[in-house]
This record gives structure tokens, sequence and C-alpha cells, in this order.
């Protein structure tokens, strides 16, 4: 079975995580991948499940011994996906979806051109600044920091096959559905899943 690599990047604030564990509640076979990450656990975060967190010592020596797929520097943490995790996934005929940033998609998309890339921003600067208050876990500094680091990161939007904007919920989980759904429609995959109904059609 060909299963499918999806890279979903989004500046802090667009609503990328809600919109991710959303679709997937809707698609079977469709999993996020976990990332390693050296930031620090929130209240609502859950090792294994959120993240991996490690330290920095570890990150490091993940990365000399070539252990991830992509990996960057965001604000002052590091983010890694682990390679030998999503090709086991992909293997088993589950979809895997890659939550990372647009320098992460940049090294998959040269390791594994076929991966499809979408992108999702907010509908209006204002609305991008009210969800990252309305967190209430950042200063004023940080969050003016992800603010111009947001606005740095959208103008890579051009780089991906599909941009949404996270305006309604609903709408913007049915579009990013629509993506998964239309690639596992595609013509290669539908020979190899529907092979003995093509089969006998053709009988």
């Amino acid at each position: 079975m060909t299963a499918q690599l999806f890279i979903l990047s989004a500046p802090s604030g667009a609503g990328k995580t809600s919109m991710v564990r959303e679709t997937c509640s809707r698609i079977d076979d469709l999993v996020v991948s976990v990332s390693h990450t050296t930031r620090s656990k929130r209240p609502n975060d859950t090792d294994g499940v959120d993240y991996h967190f490690v330290d920095e010592p570890t990150f490091h020596e993940m990365i000399a011994g070539a252990d991830f797929l992509e990996h960057a520097q965001v604000f002052d943490n590091y983010y890694g996906t682990s390679h030998q995790s999503v090709e086991n996934t992909l293997k088993s005929g589950k979809d895997v979806l890659l939550e990372i940033d647009w320098q992460g998609a940049d090294q998959v998309r040269r390791l594994m051109p076929d991966a499809c890339s979408i992108f999702i921003v907010p509908p209006s600067r204002e609305t991008l600044e009210q969800r990252l208050r309305g967190r209430a876990t950042d200063s004023d500094e940080v969050i003016e920091r992800r603010i111009a680091d947001a606005v740095s990161d959208m103008r890579h939007f051009s780089n991906y096959d599909y941009l949404i904007i996270n305006d309604d919920f609903e709408q913007a989980v049915m579009e990013l559905s629509a993506v998964v759904i239309a690639k596992r429609m595609k013509v290669n995959r539908q020979v190899q899943e529907r092979s003995e109904l093509l089969s006998a059609l053709l009988s």
C-alpha cells in the first residue's frame, strides 16, 4: 500500500494543532508524527503524545546519529522528526501528517519529494495576535516576537501545494480533510488498494 506523507506548516497562533486533531479524529489511518523537542512542557502537554520532550544534549546526540528526517531551531528551542518512526508508520499503510515549520518542510521535500505540503494562515493579523494573547502563557515581549516571526513564516506559503485560511474552524477542517481524501483517490494509490476490484471489472 502506498501511504502518503503530509507536511503541515503554519505560523504560531494559526490554529494548526486544533485542526490536525479534529481532522485525524474524522479520518481513519491518518496519524500525526510526534516530534522531539527541547522546549519545556506546558501544563496540558503529555510526553509522547504532544511531543517527545528531551534535553539539548540528547537532541544533539540524535542529530549526530542522523536520527531525524528533519530538525530545526524555532525560537529558542529545537524540534525534530524521527526518520525511522515516519518510515515505519508509512510502511504499515497509515498516512502520516508532520506538523513542522517551513525550515523542516524544506528538508523533508528534499528527502521525500512525493510529500504533500499544506500551509495554514489566520484570517488576519489581529486574529493572530488575539489567539497568541489568549493562551496567557507568554509575556508581551515574547508575544511581539512571535508575531514578527509569524509574519516571516507566512512569507514561505508559496512553497507549499495547498493553502488553507483558518477563519471558520469547521470550514478549515473540511478543507484539510478534502486534501487528504483527494490524495487517497489518486489512481496510483487506488490501483494498489483496489487491485482485485479493478481486475474483476476489467476481466
